[in-house]
C-alpha cells in the first residue's frame, strides 16, 4: 500500500531499524533505567484517569506552576496539530490565519499549518501563531528571537532543552511565562517509542488551556505515556539525565573530531546533535544532490543511517545525533568505504 504523502523522519524505515542510528536525536546513553522500569511496569489493562489529575499536579510541581496551566498531549506532534487547529479557529481576518516558522525547523509545524489551511509567513510580526525552538532542529542552536506580535500565540518548543550540552535558552523567565512551552521528554530519556508530551500555558491563559484540553480526544496518552511522564519528574531520572550529559559532551567532541579528520565541515551546535557537510570529492563534481543521496543510501545499506537535512531547508548536509564510540567506528568505516567507491553515478538513487 502506497501513499502520495510521505512523512520525512529519522529512525526506523522500510529497511527496519538501523544498527547504527545517527538519524534521530534520542539520548544515546538511554534508555533511562528509572523511566524504562516505569514503562515496563505500567498497567496497560486499565484506562488512565481521563483528567490525568495526579500526573498534571506532578508536572505542575516540577515546573512550579499552577496545574490549570498544564495541558497533556499524546506527543509533541499531536500538540503541534492541536494548537494549530485551535489557532485557526480564532479570528476571521486573513492575518489571523498565518503561521511563522523559522527558516530551518521541524517539518510538522508547516505540515500542521497546511493541513488546517493556514498561511506561512517569514515575518513573525504578522503571524497569529509563532513557532520558536531552542535548541532548534536541525541546527541545535538558539535561533534569533523574532519580533513577537502582541496578540500572537507563541510556542517555545523545548523538546531538546533537556539535551542541551552548552549555552542557555535565550528567553528570559518573564518571556517564558508569556508563551506556551512544549515538552516531550521521551528524547531525553532515550525512549522515543513511548509517545507523551505536555505544554505549559502562559500566565493568565488558563481559559486557553481549557480550550486546548477540550479539543483533545479522550485519553490522548495511554498508560505507558503516563508512566514515562511520572518517571520524568523523579529525582533519580533527573540525576541520570544530568550524568548522561557529561558522557554526551565527551562523545560529541570525539565524533566531531573524527568527521573533521575525514574532511567534513561540522556546524556549531549546543545540543546532542549537529549538522555537517561532507568532504568534496573529485568524482562528485557535477553530480550534485544525486551523489549525496546515493552516498546516504550506501551508508544505510551498511547499517549506518544519517538524517538528510534537505527537508529542513538545508540541502547537502546531514544531521547527526551524538552516538557512542562503537557507532562512530562504524560510521568511519562506512565513510571510508563510500569514499573508495569509484563511480557513484552507476548507483541506484532512492528518494
Amino acid at each position: 500500500m502506497s501513499s502520495s504523502f510521505v512523512r520525512i523522519h529519522g529512525g526506523v524505515d522500510a529497511q527496519g531499524a538501523p544498527r547504527f542510528d545517527f538519524s534521530t536525536n534520542s539520548n544515546a546513553c538511554g534508555p533511562c533505567p528509572v523511566a524504562l522500569a516505569a514503562v515496563q511496569q505500567a498497567d496497560a489493562t486499565r484506562y488512565p484517569d481521563p483528567g490525568y489529575t495526579d500526573l498534571r499536579e506532578r508536572l505542575a510541581d516540577f515546573h512550579g506552576v499552577d496545574g490549570a496551566r498544564v495541558v497533556l498531549a499524546g506527543s509533541a506532534s499531536e500538540f503541534i496539530c492541536r494548537i494549530t487547529a485551535w489557532t485557526g479557529q480564532q479570528g476571521r481576518r486573513k492575518s489571523d490565519h498565518t503561521v511563522f516558522i523559522p527558516p530551518h525547523a521541524f517539518g510538522d509545524y508547516a505540515q500542521a499549518a497546511r493541513a488546517w489551511g493556514l498561511g506561512i509567513t517569514t515575518q513573525a510580526a504578522l503571524a497569529k501563531l509563532v513557532w520558536c525552538c531552542e535548541p532548534s532542529s536541525p541546527l541545535g542552536i538558539a535561533a534569533p528571537l523574532p519580533e513577537l506580535p502582541p496578540h500572537a500565540v507563541v510556542v517555545l518548543d523545548s523538546a531538546y532543552e533537556p539535551l542541551r550540552l552548552n549555552g542557555a535558552v535565550s528567553f528570559t523567565d518573564d518571556q517564558r511565562a508569556q508563551v506556551w512551552q512544549l515538552f516531550s521528554p521521551n528524547k531525553a530519556l532515550g525512549l522515543t517509542g513511548v509517545r507523551a508530551a505536555y505544554a505549559i500555558a502562559p500566565v493568565g491563559a488558563e481559559a486557553d488551556a481549557l480550550a486546548l484540553d477540550a479539543l483533545a480526544p479522550s485519553w490522548p496518552m495511554g498508560a505507558h505515556g503516563v508512566a514515562l511522564l511520572e518517571a520524568w519528574v523523579q529525582a533519580d531520572a533527573q540525576a541520570w539525565l544530568a550524568e548522561s550529559l557529561h558522557t554526551l559532551r565527551r562523545w560529541k567532541a570525539m565524533q566531531i573530531a573524527m568527521l573533521q579528520d575525514m574532511g567534513w565541515t561540522c556546524l556549531h551546535s549546543d545540543a546532542n546533535f549537529f549538522c555537517a557537510q561532507p568532504a568534496q570529492r573529485p568524482n562528485s563534481l557535477g553530480m550534485g544532490d544525486a551523489l549525496w543521496v546515493a552516498e546516504l543510501n550506501r551508508l544505510r545499506a551498511a547499517g549506518v543511517k544519517l538524517r538528510d537535512t534537505a527537508s529542513f531547508g538545508l540541502p547537502g548536509h546531514a544531521r547527526l545525533s551524538v552516538q557512542p564510540p562503537v557507532a562512530q567506528d562504524a560510521l568511519r568505516a562506512a565513510l571510508r568505504q563510500a569514499a573508495a567507491t569509484p563511480d557513484y553515478s552507476s548507483m541506484e538513487v532512492q528518494t
